[in-house]
């Protein structure tokens, strides 16, 4: 059992950053953000590599966005937000350890509770 939890969230204006952090209760595991905004599916945002050495971006974040991790603990580092970035933003990690995830919700086992960005225009 993973347990994730997710901090960083907050409200920032068009144009700025911020960053999240996932902090996983075990090292080792493949792990990825996903958000939601309201009255939308669950959309993949970045993933990463067991080890960091391999990094994914959905097509609405690429360029903006940069996944890192220092052992266990995951950031997600955004930069020039647009409203449309907001959403809850959810952690998640594969469910083997040293194992591969992709973009699909389905391959990711453990899930944070969220964090919420709200991005003003």
């Amino acid at each position: 059992q993973v347990q994730l939890v997710e901090s960083g969230g907050g409200l920032v204006q068009a144009g700025g950053s911020l960053r999240l952090s996932c902090a996983a209760s075990l090292s080792g595991y493949a792990m990825g953000w996903f958000r939601q905004a309201p009255g939308k599916e669950r959309e993949f945002v970045a993933s990463i590599s067991w080890d960091g050495g391999s990094t994914d971006y959905g097509d609405s974040v690429k360029g903006r966005c940069t996944i890192s991790r220092v052992k266990n603990i995951v950031y997600l580092q955004m930069n020039s937000l647009k409203p449309e970035d907001t959403a809850v933003y959810y952690c998640a990690a594969d469910g083997r350890p040293f194992g591969r995830v992709g973009e699909r919700a389905a391959e990711y086992r453990y899930w944070g509770q969220g964090t919420q960005v709200t991005v003003s225009s």
